[in-house]
């Protein structure tokens, strides 16, 4: 298939590129679970809670067993007490991995892609350079070309497209092997260089 190229006259010509990674139909279960899984991967151990072991109460028996006419107890730090332990607490070293395969996570990524040039989110440019590393040279820039909220991806990330960029919200701007499946999904805009779109067919293939 063809992509539109827009070059830096704001000329436009056409591009032959891959129908693998660019033609696919859209596949919304497997999206689903590339994306779910890349928000599990990214989970940290956070949280914790005690459980009744870890509550620093005495295990002696408050009262006996029988001949009170209360309940029966054990411990105080029993979790049907107040100020007792959690009966399934959460640890630190929970596992929130989820396994996808390559061949799996390739082909969400080409239907991502793919979705995204029929929804006319992505645009292919010549090159995406600015000269120095001043946020306010990147702002002109895009502006200029319309843009308040998208993913750069460029071939080679250098230091002043980096530095310009940093400061900017909704902008991130980064190399292809370093996208992943939410940030396609999550800006409005996706800008890719022509040398961007080989090396996706060179990833991705």
């Amino acid at each position: 298939m063809e992509l539109r190229l827009l070059s830096k006259e704001n000329q436009s010509t056409n591009i032959v590129v891959s129908d693998a990674l660019f033609n696919k139909d859209y596949n919304e279960g497997l999206v689903h679970q590339l994306v779910t899984s890349y928000l599990s991967n990214a989970r940290l151990g956070t949280r914790a809670q005690k459980g009744r072991s870890d509550i620093a109460k005495s295990t002696k028996k408050p009262w006996r067993q029988k001949g009170t006419g209360r309940a029966r107890a054990g411990m105080a730090s029993s979790p049907l007490w107040r100020g007792g332990g959690k009966v399934f607490p959460n640890n630190p070293n929970e596992n929130f991995k989820k396994k996808i395969n390559k061949k799996m996570y390739k082909a969400g990524m080409c239907v991502i892609l793919s979705q995204l040039v029929r929804d006319e989110r992505l645009l292919v440019v010549d090159d995406f350079i600015v000269e120095t590393h001043k946020t306010k040279e990147m702002v002109e820039k895009l502006k200029s070309n319309g843009l308040s909220n998208a993913l750069i991806v460029t071939h080679e990330l250098d230091d002043n497209l980096f530095f310009s960029a940093r400061n900017i919200p909704n902008v991130w701007v980064a190399e292809p092997s370093y996208v992943d499946p939410v940030s396609l999904l999550k800006f409005e805009k996706t800008v890719v260089t022509l040398e961007g779109i080989r090396k996706f067919e060179e990833i991705l293939s």
